[in-house]
């Protein structure tokens, strides 16, 4: 059933790292009731061992929690967590270019930090409606007066538009949710236009295929559509439709201003690009929706399999990865001593050890990283400038 454009809300939790956004989501979560308490655990939505071992978000993730007011009306927001880390800043910027709004998270003990103003800046330049939150306020060292002062004077945000609350413990989060339906716009876009939906995410599933995650600009997919995928014509039939509700919950049709998923038994892990745009191959939109900018990777390290029979493992590892870490970047390449393999760029070495343990744990590699080296500059004699990442 078609959810009326004006009770949705479409937002995502920015902050620098370690200032609750994870703890936030799981509030949310928890008052909505769509996880039994039995299943309830902290970070919730931090799904990979590695993020719960290091209390770090990596992946941003999507769930949508329905909400009822304090005048009685309904709502669906739609909630994407993101990462605070520097090096995953990537995937904030996919999170922001599909909502209509943001809560930037500040720590009340802390104050205003590099990502803070590093996420913010990148909310305003997607024009997102931006509300303050500061957050831990049962902290002893909370200083709230002194973080209005900096969201006023060094964020030039309102500070009488923000809201006090203790991710931990559950306070301010109902006040929140209210401001949030208050200040964040509903979505635009006509349910009887033609399709238009941004791909934000991506995941492989060994028995479905690519399973993509779509925000809906404009028209509406049901299954048994064929879709098209403007960066390369290719044509697929929808399987299947639907939200996230932690889980995937099939629905038959998704519309103009929602957030879901499509399965249409997409086996070609290259042809799903994230940032490309899906529309209708029998009625489709005119032009593409902005993707996203081109990443420059900062680190390059080189992998290599152990063993060499492991090399078209290791390529299937990194293509399934890459659906799922668009930031990450590989060409082939070889050495005389350790083979065939590939040379990888990565956005700093938190990224890189990630990318190595994912590697290691969700495809089961015994794989070798040659030692990270840095992109040079370099300016010939003759007036020429070329760059290198390997001294080679």
């Amino acid at each position: 059933m078609k959810t009326d454009n004006s009770r949705i809300r479409n937002f995502c939790i920015i902050a620098h790292i370690d200032h609750g956004k994870s703890t936030l989501a799981d509030r949310f979560i928890e008052m909505a009731g769509i996880v039994e308490n039995r299943k309830f655990k902290n970070q919730l939505l931090d799904t990979m061992d590695i993020e719960r071992e290091r209390g770090i978000t990596i992946k941003s993730q999507a769930v949508t929690i329905p909400f009822t007011s304090s005048a009685g009306d309904k709502y669906i927001l739609n909630l994407v967590d993101t990462p605070g880390h520097v090096d995953f800043s990537y995937e904030v910027s996919r999170a922001i270019s599909s909502c209509e709004g943001a809560l930037l998270l500040i720590d009340a003990s802390q104050g205003v930090e590099a990502q803070t103003l590093a996420n913010m800046y990148m909310a305003i330049e997607h024009d997102l409606e931006i509300i303050p939150v500061i957050n831990k306020i049962d902290l002893p060292s909370a200083d709230i007066d002194f973080v209005k002062n900096q969201i006023d004077n060094e964020l030039g945000l309102d500070s009488d538009v923000s809201v006090s609350v203790s991710a931990k413990n559950g306070d301010g989060v109902e006040n929140l949710l209210e401001a949030l339906v208050e200040f964040i716009p509903p979505p635009k876009g006509d349910s009887s236009d033609p399709l238009k939906a941004l791909i934000f995410d991506s995941h492989y599933d060994p028995y479905r295929g690519v399973v993509i995650h779509i925000r809906l600009f404009e028209g509406s997919v049901s299954i048994g559509d064929a879709i098209k995928l403007f960066s390369n014509n290719s044509v697929y039939k929808v399987e299947e439709t639907g939200i996230f509700e932690i889980d995937l919950k099939k629905r038959n049709s998704l519309y103009a201003g929602e957030v879901g998923y499509i399965i249409a038994g997409i086996k070609n892990i290259s042809d799903i690009r994230v940032g490309d745009t899906v529309t209708l191959d029998n009625n489709p939109c005119e032009a593409a929706l902005e993707g996203f900018k081109d990443v420059k990777p900062v680190v390059y390290s080189s992998i290599y399999p152990i063993n060499a029979d492991d090399y078209s493992e290791l390529l299937s590892g990194i293509e399934k990865l890459k659906l799922n870490d668009a930031s990450l970047i590989y060409e082939k390449d070889s050495s005389i001593a350790l083979g065939f393999g590939f040379r990888c760029g990565f956005l700093g070495l938190l990224h890189l050890e990630v990318v190595q343990e994912r590697l290691e744990r969700e495809f089961n590699l015994s794989i070798v990283f040659t030692s990270p080296s840095v992109r040079y500059n370099l300016f010939l004699n003759n007036g020429e400038e070329t760059s290198i990442d390997n001294p080679l």
